[in-house]
């Protein structure tokens, strides 16, 4: 089979950079793309636009935008059913769909509106592609779970009483703002990990057994056995941690004394020190966490650090970022307003999250002690110092912002990811 990637140029916010090229589970977007396909593909071609795909090709093509998230549960789906079909088909969603209204479509630009259906960029082509070709709408059941994560009092919650996710175990997702790496992440990932490995416990009692005789050897509860847990090599773990599965961990990872890790996934060569506590939260290659760093829902793009008392609730935290000691994002508005998010056309529009922590960019260093509203998002290379007069960010900061760009040591931290086109009107 022959992959068209068509790309997307488009910044995601506040990246600066092509969804492409940002992490994801763990990996560069293009790469978990890759690696997803790599059954199916032999050969393969980037372009502009769809118009532009050479058609001397006749043999099965699949195309996508490079800005899409699948996971390989949901491309074997597609692939099977379009072969099934033996015409061209286009991945559809419809309004059933709870995963994908909830939290795929809000704050998106990506998706056609076709009647009642959603179309996403991604296309099969059983003889090569042809742009005049009628294309079919597959739409693929996502297997939606609704799982509830938080249980507060009724008077803090929606009008359903508990805050939940639907839960998908297959997907895919069009990562056009900060918020959809969060759902990448967290329910398409970490929450629908957990889901399918619940699901393989109750219907394979072979499984089961696995399990509970690997357990009972290394005299380990059930979920936190190796068979659960999976630990790469030259790990040190201090015994005093405790590691909860499903969870991953990389090749090179220290992990101190009094750790707690509750259904995450970590990255090569991270250092977590002394009781720190991670829950459902992804960890990119690199990252050191100082004693009491606590993570929920959080993702921790590669060779970040994350300092000493300091909180992070539901955020997604950019690479070669400092976030300082003693600073709190928050994920819950105290007065009942929605919550808005930077969209993927560069306006504030409702994330449809009732809770939703920030999102800090590539490159930046953040001062100690800072207390951080929910949704803000602080632009990639900004530096922000603790000050008598700043201790509460409430609103997005963007580059301009930068407390930097105020002192006669600016030259001294580079700027590594302007937004779109700006790179050319500085060369010019």
């Amino acid at each position: 089979m022959r992959k068209i990637i068509l790309r997307d140029e488009r910044h995601v916010h506040p990246f600066n950079e092509e969804a492409r090229d940002l992490s994801i589970q763990n990996r560069p977007l293009w790469l978990h793309q890759r690696d997803v396909l790599a059954r199916y593909v032999d050969q393969e071609l980037e372009v502009d636009s769809l118009l532009k795909v050479p058609t001397n090709h006749t043999g099965e093509t699949i195309v996508y935008r490079d800005n899409l998230f699948f996971d390989q549960h949901y491309v074997d789906e597609f692939i099977a059913l379009a072969r099934r079909l033996g015409r061209p088909c286009r991945a559809a969603f419809s309004k059933s769909n709870k995963t994908f209204m909830t939290h795929a479509l809000p704050l998106s630009n990506s998706y056609t509106r076709e009647g009642e259906l959603y179309l996403a960029d991604l296309w099969y082509y059983p003889r090569g592609v042809d742009p005049a070709a009628r294309v079919e709408p597959v739409v693929i059941d996502f297997k939606t779970l609704e799982i509830g994560f938080y249980r507060v009092p009724t008077y803090m919650s929606n009008e359903k009483g508990d805050l939940v996710y639907q839960v998908p175990l297959r997907g895919l997702i069009a990562i056009d703002s900060w918020v959809h790496i969060f759902i990448a992440d967290q329910v398409y990932g970490l929450f629908g990990r957990a889901q399918r490995f619940l699901e393989r416990a109750n219907r394979d009692t072979l499984y089961n057994l696995r399990i509970l005789g690997r357990a009972l050897l290394e005299g380990r509860q059930v979920l936190r056995c190796s068979e659960v847990v999976k630990i790469g090599k030259n790990c040190v773990i201090d015994p005093s941690a405790v590691i909860t599965g499903p969870a991953s961990i990389g090749d090179n990872v220290t992990i101190g004394a009094g750790v707690v890790i509750d259904n995450c996934s970590i990255g090569d060569n991270v250092n977590i020190s002394d009781g720190c506590q991670l829950m459902t939260s992804t960890v990119g290659d690199g990252v050191f966490l100082p004693f009491r760093a606590s993570l929920f829902l959080t993702t921790l793009m590669e060779h970040s650090i994350v300092a000493q008392n300091t909180c992070l609730q539901m955020c997604v935290i950019g690479r070669r970022t400092f976030i300082g000691a003693g600073s709190t994002f928050t994920d819950y508005n105290l007065l009942p307003v929605p919550l808005r998010a930077m969209s993927g056309d560069g306006n504030l529009a409702d994330a449809n999250a009732p809770v939703l922590g920030g999102a800090v960019g590539h490159n930046c260093r953040i001062g100690s002690g800072l207390i951080v509203y929910p949704a803000r998002t602080i632009e990639s290379d900004v530096v922000l110092f603790a000050s008598p007069e700043r201790r509460v960010i409430d609103r997005n900061v963007a580059y301009e912002d930068s407390d930097h760009l105020k002192t006669r040591l600016a030259p001294l931290h580079k700027r590594l990811y302007q937004r779109k086109g700006e790179k050319e009107a500085e060369t010019w």
